[in-house]
């Protein structure tokens, strides 16, 4: 049976991080399915353009059973999540993340997905490659220098320039 994945696309998204997940999963056969990080399946990529995602992260909540990994795809997730902290999306957005990490599910995220999977209170312990920037937030998690790093069911990569050496890893766990 295919593993299946669920992706977060945060509004903006970088468009270089998501088309890396998107066409290695695709190349692969690993079905994957699009959530957006909003209240409307209509999001833009850093450099304004029009996506169209299958589905909001709220439809996801109560779901991971459907799916063997979660990832976060970076954006201008910080600033945005910061001035947007108290929509439903972002809480949402904690809550399956906690419900994925719970269930031991894949958490596979580049940039700063580690400071959102930490933000969630899921990375007691764990060594992640995160984005420079955002290395001094991680406080539970175990903040690399590497470009990529495996922990367990955490699969993190510092950027979107460092997916190439985590992609491999990621299609290896899920095939």
């Amino acid at each position: 049976m295919s593993k299946q994945v669920a992706i977060l696309a945060v509004n903006p998204v970088n468009g270089s991080g998501l088309f890396q997940y998107l066409e290695t999963f695709f190349e692969k056969n690993i079905s994957y399915r699009v959530f957006a990080v909003s209240d409307s399946t209509t999001i833009k990529t850093n450099s304004g353009i029009i996506l169209q995602t299958e589905d909001v992260i709220a439809n996801l909540k109560g779901h991971c059973d459907r799916f063997d990994a979660l990832v976060f795809s970076c954006g201008d997730a910080i600033p945005v999540f910061q001035h947007n902290a108290d929509k439903p999306y972002n809480t949402d957005l904690l809550n399956v993340i906690r419900e994925f990490a719970a269930h031991k599910k894949m958490l596979i995220g580049h940039c700063a997905a580690s400071l959102i999977f930490e933000m969630a209170g899921v990375t007691d312990g764990k060594k992640l490659a995160v984005h420079p920037l955002a290395k001094p937030a991680i406080l539970k998690g175990i903040a690399t220098d590497e470009t990529s790093t495996i922990d367990g069911n955490f699969f993190t990569a510092s950027c979107e320039h460092t997916l190439p050496f985590l992609l491999p890893k990621v299609v290896e766990a899920l095939q």
